[in-house]
């Protein structure tokens, strides 16, 4: 199910209109509906830079937080780099490999790569991904694939374009989206750091420094090296500790006050807003919606 966003995005309204009904402990496991999966997407700019990028676009994160990728697509449009489509990639794979179907996980990494391909021979700068769980696994695929005679080189072209937005933000002048945030609106904000962009990724720190030069209030995070509990699918398969750490996690990252949670992967996301305090959102729609 989790890797065809058509069928995800079936069942889960199908599984928001039924949430009233079904047993609590059930119910808990369907993210309710919200502003971010019901309205409709701003639409993305489309191409007119020399400068392109191709974007991973995920497979629940449409159907969970639609505005994600397309808030991405309209702040890089702002700093000169346009998005192009391939429309035949799909999942990461990453979900079918970490639960012990790795050669499902690599099909679906040669059938992305395939779909990239003509992008990257015709010279696109980077494969831009936005949830960093998804962008941890795309980044081995030349690890992955390095002993598949057809796939090895192209798997390590394609780990070496691979980008977390934050990389591809922290390369560019940020001027122009200093001068388009005002100062007055700034909200208290926590970063939530996901285990996937500080650890496997070795990011830690650079989304918070982003925030920081476009002039947003960042609070402090205790133990913020913890995970929140998510972990894909670990919080369905081990639930009752999963939601210990969620709420130790939204402890400390409520501890300074913040009116607002942003974070860098969709299953951090909806795991921390599942549990309805402070509300969390991805960190570049931030940027965007104050950029407006």
């Amino acid at each position: 199910m989790i890797p065809h966003p058509a069928v995800f995005g079936a069942l889960l309204k199908t599984g928001q209109a039924m949430r009233p009904f079904l047993p609590a402990a059930l119910g808990r496991k369907i993210p309710k509906q919200s502003a971010r999966t019901d309205a409709p997407t701003t639409p993305r700019p489309a191409p007119r830079h020399s400068r392109t990028m191709l974007m991973l676009e995920g497979c629940v994160q449409p159907a969970l937080s639609p505005n994600t990728n397309a808030a991405a697509a309209r702040v890089l449009d702002r700093l000169g780099i346009s998005i192009v489509n391939a429309g035949r990639a799909g999942c990461c794979g990453a979900t079918d490999y970490h639960l012990n179907a790795q050669e499902t996980g690599l099909a679906r990494a040669r059938r992305n790569i395939d779909a990239w391909w003509p992008a990257i021979e015709a010279g696109i700068e980077a494969i831009v991904q936005t949830a960093s769980g998804c962008g941890a696994f795309v980044k081995e695929y030349g690890h992955l694939l390095r002993d598949d005679p057809r796939y090895a080189s192209k798997g390590q072209r394609v780990s070496e374009l691979a980008r977390d937005l934050v990389e591809v933000l922290a390369n560019e002048p940020l001027g122009e989206l200093q001068a388009s945030v005002p100062e007055q609106t700034q909200q208290r904000v926590a970063f939530h750091c996901p285990c996937t962009l500080q650890h496997a990724q070795k990011l830690g720190g650079a989304v918070e420094s982003i925030l920081q030069r476009l002039g947003f209030d960042l609070t402090a995070v205790p133990d913020a090296h913890l995970c929140c509990g998510s972990a894909g699918t670990y919080s369905i398969t081990q639930p009752e500790l999963s939601e210990r750490l969620r709420d130790n996690k939204l402890d400390a990252l409520e501890s300074g006050k913040p009116e607002m949670i942003v974070t860098a992967n969709i299953g951090c996301q909806t795991h921390l807003d599942g549990a309805g305090r402070t509300p969390v959102r991805h960190w570049i729609e931030l940027v965007e919606a104050s950029l407006r």
